[in-house]
């Protein structure tokens, strides 16, 4: 795995929602805050975006995608004026009207937040990504795919339509990254020492790692891997491979019936005993009592 799969896979749960909205004339709704991530495509015409967090307000344009990463409250609106004016979306009665019709695909991710990989953390509120010729070509596919799925009538169209979502996330927050004027894994993923030692790592998490075995995986010193792997990751490369094994034992607790003596060889302990005790030194509870709280959720 790389770490943007890893990153994604470590968080998202359940399958993604959505529903289409055609409106025309004077219209404006709500989305409530999300434990989960937003998203909108515009299919036809355009509209206004205004943050809840008191961003700016955002206009957006045909074929143009919005990713809310961390499921911030938002109005999509007419125009960016009066948004006391809005309902909640589940009481958006699609009101027509004079004017240019509005079309868009609106939907949501659902994420586990108590295991946020620092790459989705420091996703901004709003990730606005405009339909630009010759910009994020495989981004722009999706879009086409999502449009010509949107009958669910078509043959296999419940199940096209969940795994383009997916890769509608893979392919949004790849846009961003490649785009981002902040942020600091934009940086590690183009530092190539960085990205070796972190491919290494993702790639067999469970095998003995130490810093001399990571070096040469990486091609360098043990004090440059050190040196650079710190300073862009902001951990050192033991302690970052300790917090992602605890990250995917507690992704495999929560997705899995897999025994404890599973997981704790499948995240790199040699015991139980000793997956149990750093677990709890990480998330405060017992990998038993996390299995069961997740379950409950």
């Amino acid at each position: 795995m790389d770490v943007v799969s890893d990153a994604i896979s470590a968080v998202r749960t359940g399958r993604p929602s959505s529903n289409r909205l055609r409106v025309s004339g004077s219209w404006c709704t709500r989305l409530a805050p999300y434990e989960g991530a937003g998203f909108h495509v515009v299919l036809a015409g355009g509209c206004w975006l205004v943050p809840d967090t008191g961003g700016e307000p955002v206009t957006l344009g045909v074929g143009d995608v919005v990713l809310l990463p961390h499921g911030a409250g938002h109005v999509l609106a007419d125009s960016p004026g009066d948004t006391a004016r809005a309902v909640p979306f589940e009481e958006m009665r699609r009101p027509g009207g004079d004017g240019r019709e509005v079309e868009l695909l609106c939907g949501k991710y659902r994420l586990d937040r108590s295991r946020t990989h620092p790459l989705m953390a420091e996703l901004p509120e709003v990730v606005h990504l405009p339909n630009r010729v010759g910009r994020h070509p495989e981004l722009r596919s999706a879009v086409d795919l999502l449009a010509n799925e949107l009958d669910e009538r078509r043959p296999g169209a419940c199940l096209a339509l969940p795994s383009l979502l997916d890769l509608l996330l893979i392919y949004m927050v790849r846009a961003w990254m490649s785009e981002a004027e902040t942020g600091s894994w934009p940086s590690v993923l183009s530092d190539p020492v960085t990205t070796a030692a972190l491919r290494a790592l993702h790639s067999d998490p469970a095998a003995p790692w130490t810093n001399d075995r990571l070096a040469a995986a990486a091609g360098v010193s043990r004090a440059t891997l050190a040196r650079r792997f710190t300073a862009l990751v902001g951990r050192a490369p033991m302690a970052y491979l300790t917090w992602w094994r605890l990250t995917l034992a507690a992704t495999r607790l929560r997705d899995t019936d897999a025994s404890l003596a599973t997981v704790a060889r499948e995240a790199g302990y040699g015991s139980p005993y000793a997956l149990s005790h750093a677990f709890s030194r990480e998330f405060g509870v017992t990998p038993g009592k996390y299995r069961v709280s997740a379950g409950s959720s």
